[in-house]
């Protein structure tokens, strides 16, 4: 329990200042980018390790439950407190600590913005990959917790592929090690498993990520389509042809208006889909994969085909897919979305089905997705002032969700399970599974006092909110 006492506690480790607790200051700390909410007790801003350890060996004393936050851009609810919990903000532990050119790493403090830490590395000629399509505002400790994607993961891999090394805080104020500066380390790897753990094994408070060289040649294309199953069509011959893109994006009709209503991405109005794809790499490699992508876009019903090579109009183009979903507010006031993967080859069959709960449930729904590797993230455009309709928009998810694992898919790709899917867990997971799952989970927080009531299974029935769709939302 959060007392006055327990504050005064805590002002007393990282100083009065950096505690907050009054009601009105915690207003904007009780949601993430999910829909669920819940107040904190309070808020601890600590600056290092430190700090860190004393502020979670105190709420471990107490029994007070502690859930990590970075910049509260997640979309599972895993920044939202546990009742009568607090929230360990990571605003001020924002440094990049060292770049090692001739290695290529990078070490950093938990709350340093994504891509902060990448225009940061471009001058030493390297970049950081993972690209989350919130990548202007979320902080790398949260993309350690949901092991965060993005459109360039589909050829170089999400979070845990490029963090080599972590100090990791306990529940109980331990502070260990995981991994290290090699890629390959002896031993069990703990520093996989401690990545997409959602917090409940515990904080990192610093962070050693590889960096990677920046490429010599970069190909933006957009393919423009009469209708979505064309496109998914393209996908599978895209990878068909033996070519892995950096990325391969789709958006429908729906988001192609929304987005041009709001800014002008090149994107025509009466499309019925559009494919971005990048390729990525060396000159000769790209120029010779160019005309492979090309025949395939062309080969099943691309409609036009347009290159982007000058960095003016791939950024132009990229700009119409990071901030679709900002731009859904221009036809509904709220969304809810859902985070699914299915097999690329059943993109097409999902796509058709996403259209049948739509109309099933009287929902819009607006398409942007990952193609390339069939993470889907269907919206449903709303007004949650409508009686009830916040209620059809999570029946329509939950259906969303028993077709994407029923054609071989899972529960998400980069968002995590957090609170808005762990009622959905057993779709996935026998009892067996799960309750191997809470063993680990138990050897790193045996307590259960971080981040607890997330990730599986407890009977506790998830109900729909809803996002106010804003401008400054990227997913």
């Amino acid at each position: 329990m959060v007392t006055a006492k327990f504050i005064q506690q805590l002002g007393a480790i990282v100083g009065a200042e950096d505690v907050i607790s009054h009601p009105e200051d915690l207003l904007v700390y009780e949601y993430d980018g999910s829909v669920d909410r819940s107040m904190p007790g309070a808020v601890v801003f600590p600056t290092c390790t430190e700090e860190v350890s004393r502020v979670l060996a105190l709420a471990h004393r107490e029994g007070v439950p502690v859930v990590g936050r970075g910049s509260g851009t997640g979309l599972s609810g895993g920044a939202i407190a546990p009742e009568g919990g607090i929230q360990i903000a990571f605003t001020k532990m924002n440094h990049i600590l060292e770049v090692d050119t001739e290695n290529r790493t990078a070490t950093i403090e938990p709350g340093v913005v994504n891509l902060d830490l990448d225009n940061y590395v471009r001058k030493f000629g390297m970049r950081y990959a993972p690209d989350p399509s919130s990548q202007k505002a979320c902080s790398l400790g949260g993309n350690i917790a949901e092991n965060a994607g993005g459109p360039h993961c589909l050829a170089y891999g999400t979070t845990t592929n490029h963090v080599l090394g972590m100090e990791v805080v306990l529940e109980d104020g331990t502070v260990m090690n995981l991994g290290g500066p090699t890629r390959e380390t002896p031993g069990y790897d703990l520093r996989g498993v401690f990545v997409g753990s959602e917090g409940t094994f515990g904080v990192a408070t610093k962070i050693m990520v590889r960096l990677l060289p920046l490429p010599e040649m970069v190909k933006t294309f957009l393919g423009i389509f009469p209708d979505i199953d064309t496109a998914c069509t393209a996908v599978s011959a895209i990878i068909g042809h033996g070519i892995v893109p950096a990325a391969l994006e789709m958006i429908d009709a729906l988001s192609i208006k929304a987005v041009q209503s709001v800014t002008d991405a090149g994107y025509p109005a009466d499309a019925g889909a559009v494919l971005l794809v990048e390729l990525e790499g060396l000159k000769e490699e790209v120029e010779d994969v160019t005309k492979e992508v090309e025949s395939a876009l062309w080969d099943t019903g691309a409609r036009d085909v347009r290159i982007a090579e000058d960095p003016a109009d791939r950024e132009k183009l990229w700009v119409g897919r990071k901030t679709a979903f900002g731009a859904f507010g221009t036809i509904a006031p709220n969304y809810y979305l859902v985070d699914g993967v299915v097999p690329r080859t059943r993109l097409a069959q999902v796509m058709r089905k996403v259209s049948e709960v739509s109309e099933k449930y009287r929902i819009t729904i607006a398409n942007v997705f990952h193609a390339g590797d069939g993470n889907l993230h269907p919206c449903m455009l709303f007004d949650e002032r409508e009686p009830g309709v916040s209620e059809r928009a999570a029946q329509a998810a939950q259906e969303l969700m028993e077709y994407c694992v029923g054609v071989g898919g899972t529960l998400s790709g980069e968002h995590g399970i957090g609170l808005e899917k762990k009622e959905y867990m057993p779709l996935v997971f026998n009892e067996a599974d799960l309750d191997q799952m809470r063993k680990v989970r138990d050897a790193f927080a045996p307590s259960n006092r971080m981040n607890p009531g997330k990730i599986f299974p407890d009977g506790v029935s998830y109900h729909a909110g809803s996002h106010r769709a804003a401008p400054g939302m990227y997913i």
